[in-house]
């Protein structure tokens, strides 16, 4: 192997932890895994989407300060639990949309804050995932493993970071209460203490680091 392909190949992941995560970057698996075989055969770990058509039952009725916002893409997904389709427009915020993939490593080391996100905020905001471009099997084992429960919405398609403008995953999108995007964050993997500055600063909501 000449000098420079062992620089590039050294230099993937290091750009993949820094740069965020596109789809022609991860590593095609050959064939099912006997792990992801199992895991098709488990219910999915995720709740429901049942309740993203309804404010959060303790949410805040104020407007975060600062005006504007765009509306959410005019999409409807599947619900990657009980296969329902939602439309992203009848969602009712405050939420945290975060999209992500089993095969994209910053997305991997940010997805426990967004379970930890949940709890701490439970009934004052909804957390959602939006599983992108991703196989069924290996989104439910990642679930399985970080012990993630939020709902989660299935684009394998890749429709939701396409309306976003968005070429690299994570991304996380704060939406308040009328269903209005405040902000759009690709600043690579969030931690506890920056994901709750960002839903103060956004949304105006103070949850627990």
């Amino acid at each position: 192997m000449s000098a420079n392909r062992r620089l590039a190949a050294l230099l993937v992941p290091v750009l993949l932890a820094v740069g965020g995560c596109t789809a022609g970057t991860e590593e095609k698996d050959p064939g099912p895994s006997a792990r992801q075989k199992a895991a098709a055969s488990r219910p999915s770990p995720f709740q429901d989407c049942s309740a993203l058509g309804t404010p959060p039952p303790s949410a805040a009725p104020a407007v975060p300060a600062g005006g504007g916002g765009a509306a959410l893409p005019e999409l409807s997904l599947e619900c990657f639990t009980g296969g329902a389709s939602f439309a992203l427009r009848e969602l009712r915020g405050p939420a945290v949309i975060n999209v992500w993939a089993s095969w994209c490593p910053p997305c991997q080391e940010e997805l426990p804050a967004f379970q930890r996100l949940s709890e701490r905020a439970a009934g004052r905001l909804h957390v959602i995932g939006v599983n992108n471009q991703d196989s069924r099997e290996a989104a439910k084992g990642i679930g399985e493993d970080f012990g993630l429960r939020f709902p989660v919405l299935f684009d394998q398609g890749e429709s939701f970071k396409r309306a976003l403008e968005r070429k690299a995953i994570p991304v996380t999108v704060f939406v308040d209460g009328q269903g209005r995007v405040r902000h759009v964050d690709t600043s690579g993997a969030l931690d506890d203490a920056r994901l709750a500055d960002l839903v103060r600063q956004h949304l105006g909501l103070t949850v627990p680091a």
